[in-house]
């Protein structure tokens, strides 16, 4: 017998992982962070797990800010810092009137004169940017997020003032 997907208990990547194994289609496209998003209906492109990859760990890059495609669909890389870029180049890439979601690997010395990084992950939502970009960005952020593991601290900011370098500072001390 035949159900249509509506009539299923289990959501549809359940029901369509056993045909997609059996013509070797990789199950953490249906089930991980690169599918759409459910709260959002925004993918995430495979370009953004590969550019946090290689800061976490081959930490070939400073920061890494993403964005919505123009038709918010996508979260595609925006920008990409070298590893000699400092705190400001970062600042400099936030929009002053369009959400991001940011990416700042922050070195510092422990008072024990201990040299350590923290990787920060940051929602840019300014107060002037448009209301359906903050909608779509917060709404996304959890699924978002919960893909790039590795992050040790989280921030929200709508003004530069709640980042900056000395809130990083105190925050990367904790």
């Amino acid at each position: 017998m035949v159900r249509p997907l509506a009539s299923l208990r289990s959501p549809p990547s359940a029901f369509l992982e056993p045909w997609f194994s059996q013509i070797g289609v990789v199950s953490v496209l249906i089930s991980g962070c690169f599918r759409a998003n459910s709260a959002s209906g925004v993918a995430v492109n495979d370009e953004c797990m590969l550019k946090f990859g290689e800061l976490q760990s081959k930490r070939l890059h400073r920061f890494i800010t993403f964005k919505m495609d123009d038709k918010f669909k996508e979260i595609i890389v925006d920008k990409v810092g070298e590893r000699e870029a400092n705190y400001d180049e970062f600042i400099a890439t936030l929009p002053e009137n369009d959400c991001r979601y940011a990416i700042y690997d922050f070195d510092f010395v422990t008072a024990e004169d201990v040299q350590k990084s923290r990787i920060f992950y940051i929602l840019w939502s300014p107060q002037s940017s448009k209301v359906k970009s903050k909608m779509l960005y917060a709404s996304s952020n959890q699924k978002f997020k919960s893909g790039l593991n590795g992050i040790q601290v989280e921030m929200q900011a709508t003004d530069i003032s709640d980042i900056d370098i000395a809130e990083i500072k105190e925050r990367a001390q904790r």
